[in-house]
């Protein structure tokens, strides 16, 4: 039997990370959705629904439609993609998500459908990008493929831009610096702690959350940053104050593992 060519190949790799990548989102829609719809609201995936768009809205870092099948309407999500009123589309291994709040949208919804990706007018994400993957595209079986764009990278470690200057921060009183959080991360796991920063990376509304790295001298390569999640909003190069609880171990799914983070923290700007 002949051997498949390697753009055979790479077709049948993308598909298959497209399928595999549904279960994994649907997971971590669950996962940062919990703040904004009640426990006990998740459903199991469901084999899908098809359709027409008749409205459709972007924002952090997803894509919104709702979709009239004929028969009802659904409201369905997945990382930004581009789409266009009554374009026929086709949504699969979705999780329903009910009494769902978004908070960018400001906006209830009975239920919303979370997947990994949408087929618009028969093409999906891995269709397109099998013929040919865009210059600088990581390699097949890399990071993880169909997370929101712009999600911290995996390992929880980011690169401080040039002449960001770390000199001179002063540990919070009664809280911990960046390596002493590393350090004692397990006995620090679920208590409230201090931590002044300045932050490294942004990353703003994935899922419902903020998520930055702070930095503060202390500590050396994956110990000298540690990622924090708040509904506050910041700039890179701001020096910050959090209070947030310690967590470690965290797993959102996909391969998006994090050993220490601070979760929900109050931050200030100083």
């Amino acid at each position: 039997m002949d051997r498949p060519g390697a753009a055979g190949y790479i077709r049948f790799k993308m598909k298959n990370l497209v399928w595999i990548v549904g279960f994994c989102l649907a997971a971590l829609a669950a996962r940062f959705a919990e703040s904004t719809a009640p426990a006990g609201d998740t459903q199991a995936l469901i084999d899908g629904f098809t359709g027409k768009v008749v409205e459709t809205t972007n924002t952090a870092g997803y894509t919104y439609i709702l979709v009239d099948t004929g028969k009802d309407r659904k409201w369905a999500a997945a990382p930004e993609f581009e789409v266009k009123l009554n374009d026929a589309v086709n949504v699969t291994r979705a999780m329903p998500m009910e009494k769902y709040h978004s908070k960018t949208l400001n906006r209830d919804f009975e239920v919303v459908y979370f997947t990994a990706a949408v087929l618009v007018n028969g093409v999906g994400p891995g269709d397109a990008a099998a013929a040919e993957l865009p210059k600088n595209h990581p390699p097949i079986g890399g990071q993880p493929a169909g997370l929101p764009q712009g999600h911290p990278p995996i390992g929880g470690q980011a690169a401080a831009p040039p002449n960001l200057s770390l000199d001179g921060i002063a540990k919070a009183k009664g809280g911990n610096t960046v390596v002493e959080i590393w350090v004692g991360k397990d006995k620090l796991n679920g208590r409230e702690t201090k931590l002044r920063g300045r932050v490294v990376k942004y990353n703003a509304e994935i899922m419902g959350k903020n998520w930055l790295h702070l930095r503060d001298g202390s500590g050396k390569d994956a110990t000298s940053d540690i990622l924090v999640t708040t509904d506050a909003p910041v700039r890179v190069g701001d020096l910050v104050l959090v209070t947030g609880k310690v967590a470690i171990n965290k797993n959102f799914g996909a391969g998006y593992r994090y050993a220490v983070m601070v979760e929900d923290a109050k931050v200030t700007v100083e």
